[in-house]
Parts: C-alpha cells; sequence; structure tokens
C-alpha cells in the first residue's frame, strides 16, 4: 500500500492506495506538521485495519512536508513538491490527460497538468482562509459548517449587484442576471444568511474567474477544481454558472478535498502505474 499525506496550515489529509484504487481517506486537524502526519497515520490505521507493515511508502506534501524527517514510524518517506501533486491529483480523479487544475486551500493556487508535466500558473490569497477569516468579522464566526448552514437560507438579491440593477439591457453576452458587483447592493434588508451566502459567492466567484482567465491563457477548456471549499453546497451551482457563461466546463471530482493528497501518491511512481 501507498499513502498520500497532504499536510497544510491547519488540516492534515491522507489518502491510501492499493492496486490502483483510493481504497480510503482521512483528515485531522493539528496545528504542528508532525503531530499532524502522526496523528493522520495512526487515523487511517486505525479506521481501516491496518498494521504499519501494510504501508511500503508514504508520499508527503504541503506546507509542513520539510518538517518531517525521511522516516514516519518506520516507513520511508518521498517528499513531492506541492504543485506536482495538485496537478496529478487533478488529472487522477477527474480521468483527463490535461486541464488547469485550481487547489482551494486557505489560498488559492492554479497549475496546468498536461500528463506527467506540471507547470504552476499563478493563484490569489483569495481562498478559504478569506472565507473564514471575513465571516469572523462580519458574521462573528469561524465555523465552517455554521457558514454553510447560514448561506444555505440567503439570498443574494439583498447581497449583490446585478447587471440588471444597473442597465436596461444585456452587456454584450453577459445575461442579465451576472453578478456586477458582489456586496454591492448595500441593502439595509441584508439577513446574516443573507451575507454568509453573499460571502460565499465571493470567494468563489473570484475563485472561478482566476480559473477561467487561467483556462483562457493556456487554451484549455477543462477545470478541475479541488480542496476543502468543494464541500461548500452552493458551490457547484456556482461554478456551473461562470462554465456556462464563459464557456468552460468546471469539474468537482470525487474526493476532490483530498487530490493533493491522491496526487502526492500519484506522483511517486512511474506514470502511476506501479501504485500497488
Amino acid at each position: 500500500m501507498v499513502l498520500g499525506i497532504d499536510i497544510g496550515g491547519t488540516t492534515t489529509k491522507i489518502a491510501g492506495f492499493r492496486k490502483k484504487r483510493i481504497c480510503g481517506v482521512v483528515s485531522v486537524q493539528a496545528d504542528d506538521p508532525v503531530t499532524s502526519a502522526s496523528g493522520a497515520l495512526g487515523k487511517f490505521t486505525d479506521e481501516f485495519l491496518l498494521k504499519l507493515k501494510d504501508i511500503d511508502t508514504i508520499a508527503v506534501t504541503g506546507v509542513g512536508a520539510n518538517s518531517l524527517g525521511n522516516e514516519l514510524f518506520g516507513i520511508p518517506l518521498k517528499r513531492v513538491p506541492e504543485f506536482t501533486a495538485i496537478g496529478h491529483g487533478g488529472l487522477f480523479l477527474a480521468g483527463l490527460e490535461k486541464a488547469v487544475v485550481v487547489s482551494m486551500g486557505t489560498g488559492t493556487a492554479l497549475v496546468l497538468a498536461d500528463g506527467r508535466n506540471i507547470r504552476h500558473l499563478g493563484g490569489s490569497g483569495v481562498g478559504g482562509g478569506t472565507l473564514i477569516g471575513l465571516a469572523r468579522y462580519i458574521l462573528n464566526t469561524t465555523d465552517f459548517q455554521n457558514i454553510v448552514d447560514l448561506a444555505g437560507e440567503g439570498d443574494l438579491g439583498n447581497i449583490d449587484l446585478n447587471i440588471r440593477d444597473i442597465s436596461k439591457v444585456e452587456l454584450g453576452n453577459i445575461p442579465m442576471s451576472a453578478t456586477a458587483s458582489n456586496f454591492g447592493k448595500h441593502s439595509d434588508k441584508a439577513s446574516q444568511p443573507d451575507l454568509a451566502l453573499g460571502l460565499v459567492n465571493l470567494v468563489c466567484q473570484s475563485i472561478g474567474m482566476m480559473g477561467v482567465f487561467a483556462s483562457r491563457e493556456e487554451k484549455v477548456d477543462q477545470i478541475v477544481l479541488t480542496g476543502k471549499l468543494v464541500r461548500l453546497p452552493q458551490a457547484g451551482k456556482i461554478f456551473s454558472r461562470l462554465g456556462k457563461l464563459f464557456g468552460k466546463k468546471f469539474i468537482i471530482p470525487d474526493y476532490a478535498e483530498y487530490s493533493t493528497a491522491v496526487g502526492s501518491a500519484y506522483s511517486i511512481s512511474p506514470a502511476g502505474q506501479e501504485l500497488i
């Protein structure tokens, strides 16, 4: 068995491969990279009734990967550059040969993945950290599920300005329902749920447009979305609308939240064919 571990700023994710298939995923939260990686491995072996001897190799990636030594509980570690893991994970999960892969973590990173060739395109500080940070100051909460629950009851009509609010006719091929200004309505009627949905929409639209611009530059139509923000119930609809508007296909594959961990495991074997 091969494991991939993605050690992020606040969350560590782990994915296991056996016979070229994902056999399980888990995540843990811890501030210290070593504690986080050890905890993730322990949780994985407990949850899937494994022994350490069942694991041949561990691929590690993410901001905390360099804090580890060359072994974890006697299992050899192989480090994988994070952008490489992002690209390979996105392609593997989406079943594609070429795509722009967007990793929506605390911030956002975009890579062009073309077979085994991965190229970092850029990124933004807008991401999950932005959503949680703004929610702290606007909604007085940092709880992800609380934000999700509030947003589920929100109405963007009380938050965002649409084209129809500022124009009587369509502007080119932009529909009247398109966003003209996030948080541009300035309505006294805006409730906490409205504000929560406005935050979700702001972050997702900002990330989505970066994906659109990157895909245009690279002449690619497929955009694979990965990272924790795919768990937002509203994300699929927001990205789908952007895709239809700009002629791009946004894809949220299974295990998208664990994509970078998956990609790290995939990356340590030639063409991904030696995963066992």
